[in-house]
């Protein structure tokens, strides 16, 4: 393998350096735009190379010193090197790149990054691997296991958790999933801090004196409940009955949760003339039914809206869609197929997970054309 000099122009989406050798991209870890490096050329393809940094040999004042003692080794986070400033100025930007890039968006209303109160300490869950003896993440492209004593970026609940774990005379092999508190086994945000402050920025994005709001891929109910005091129904949707059970639990008499198909749920909205007066059975046995005002919120994992879920949203015409993405990519090509039916309203990107190169955010829409 070859050794390069290259300057680092960009950092993409996904965390690694960008520089170009003879007309190609050259991606490099762990490094930060505006440096230049000697790289190992490790995978050369038709379009671009993948290296690793050898030597950093014009380092950029925004470098720091990590504070794990296992970065670089473990595959978890990609921007401890990086001071946090420059951090969210990295992800604000790639949130604006792929918007503009994927999604073919222009003049998006970007609002500033909300950064995470805490840098390192947030995590309230890790999910850890046991293999013949060693316990601890996935090494960086790899398969492979490293062992970990601590994690820095986790809770230190979360740490004393691993420490109980390691210190058992036998462990099985396996995944581990080490929680901060006995809560609900159910998906939640990893982050309570930026997760709360997510809802609260959802919540000042809708009016009040609203009449049915549609939650999908709603988990508990998070965001639902958040808005009761808006609505005059609410109705969640999610396929994990386990998340809809704990969303039933308290729930009041203008709550229905569905635990099903988020596309089957959609579509039996839009089948029904939205001129149909609201009644108190419109969404029992899961038979729901559209009424003027609508506010659809889809919060989907990281692939995205599937294209029969962006058609069923454009066959419902909700008022307002607020579009919660853990993806930048996979929202940009949302956002590229609802622009005819949509207007962007906001773009906020907030540092759900800081250290690693996962980006957060909540995009607000209103339909183009008025509610029938």
């Amino acid at each position: 393998m070859r050794v390069v000099d290259l300057k680092i122009e960009d950092v993409a989406f996904g965390g690694k350096g960008v520089a170009r050798e003879k007309g190609k991209a050259v991606f490099v870890p762990y490094t930060i735009e505006g440096e230049t490096v000697s790289a190992e050329i490790v995978r050369e393809k038709k379009q671009f190379a993948e290296a690793e940094l050898v030597e950093v040999k014009q380092s950029s004042p925004d470098r720091v010193e990590p504070q794990c003692p296992y970065f670089g080794r473990c595959g978890g986070c990609a921007y401890q090197h990086i001071s946090y400033e420059h951090q969210l100025a990295i992800k604000w930007r790639q949130v604006r790149d792929a918007l503009q890039r994927i999604g073919k968006l222009k003049d998006v209303p970007m609002r500033p990054i909300i950064a995470s109160p805490e840098q390192y300490g947030y995590r309230n869950r890790i999910t850890v691997h046991a293999e013949e003896g060693v316990i601890g993440f996935f090494r960086r492209d790899s398969h492979r296991l490293i062992d970990i004593e601590r994690c820095p970026i986790s809770s230190d609940e979360v740490n004393r958790t691993l420490t109980e774990l390691r210190a058992q005379p036998y462990v099985r092999d396996g995944h581990y999933t080490l929680r901060a508190s006995a809560t609900a086994r159910v998906f939640s945000q990893t982050n309570d801090a930026v997760a709360n402050i997510l809802r609260d920025l959802i919540v000042d994005l809708i009016p009040p004196n609203q009449e049915l709001l549609i939650d999908a891929y709603c988990g508990s109910g998070f965001f639902a409940k958040a808005l009761l005091d808006k609505f005059e129904r609410v109705i969640g949707i999610d396929w994990d009955r386990f998340a809809i059970a704990t969303a039933k639990e308290n729930a009041t008499e203008k709550e229905t949760y569905i635990a099903g198909d988020v596309e089957t749920e959609l579509k039996k909205v839009g089948v029904v003339h939205p001129n149909r007066p609201a009644s108190a059975n419109d969404a029992q046995g899961g038979q729901l039914r559209s009424i003027a005002a609508t506010t659809l919120i889809v919060d989907p994992p990281a692939p995205g809206l599937s294209a029969n879920v962006r058609k069923a949203i454009v066959g419902l015409t909700p008022t307002t869609l607020i579009y919660v993405s853990c993806n930048p990519p996979t929202l940009a090509r949302d956002l590229r197929d609802l622009q005819n039916n949509f207007t962007i309203e906001s773009v906020t990107p907030l540092d759900m997970f800081p250290q690693t190169a996962e980006i957060e955010v909540v995009v607000h829409l209103r339909t183009k054309s008025p509610a029938i």
